[in-house]
């Protein structure tokens, strides 16, 4: 029964691995376009994160540390 099961699980991932992820997702996210990046109203109140394009040489000033709210869980 065990052979059967650890039989079943790797048929499930190499199908999630050749043909889900490298056929099925891409398609999907080329067909959807501006849609895969929607954020339902109900979310709104996650932080809105956005990474600059361009590179960063040497010689360019190092990124900010990001803040932390410095609470305590007392």
């Amino acid at each position: 029964m065990f052979q059967q099961m650890g039989f079943g699980v790797a048929v499930a991932l190499l199908i999630d691995a050749t043909i889900i992820r490298s056929v099925v997702l891409p398609s999907s996210m080329k067909l959807l376009g501006d849609w895969n990046w929607y954020l339902p109203r109900a979310l709104e109140w996650l932080p809105r994160l956005q990474v600059e394009s361009g590179s960063r040489g040497p010689g360019s000033p190092p990124l900010p540390a990001l803040e932390s709210s410095g609470g305590s869980d007392t």
